[in-house]
């Protein structure tokens, strides 16, 4: 599972550097949006990846080695909601951008016709 996981962050974490050197304001955006969700996974899995675990404690004397830590995930539910609103604001940013530039290069200038 472990192996599946950094996978996942590290196919995440190419790709969004991938389309951060791109020339277009809407690949950067998204790309931003990978990055984002590989920290999050990443942040995430530092809080114990378990399987067949309970989630809550059910006895009276728990032990606290066999739960997972509670702090990662309140930290990346607070992360998405931000890069959520983050993601927003340069959507509109960028529509704003491009109705004032007529392009939607990252430095205003559109590439010459071959």
């Amino acid at each position: 599972m472990e192996i599946v996981y950094a996978l996942a962050i590290g196919v995440l974490t190419g790709s969004g550097v991938w389309l951060l050197l791109r020339p277009r304001t809407f690949q950067v955006i998204i790309g931003f949006s990978l990055l984002s969700y590989a920290v999050n996974l990443f942040i995430f899995g530092m809080g114990r990846l378990a399987v067949h675990l309970p989630p809550i404690i059910a006895t009276l004397d728990p032990d606290p080695t066999r739960f997972d830590d509670p702090v990662p995930q309140a930290l990346v539910l607070t992360a998405i909601v931000i890069s959520f609103a983050t993601t927003a604001l340069f959507l509109v940013v960028l529509l704003a951008s491009r109705g004032l530039t007529g392009t939607d290069h990252v430095d205003g200038e559109e590439e010459p016709e071959p």
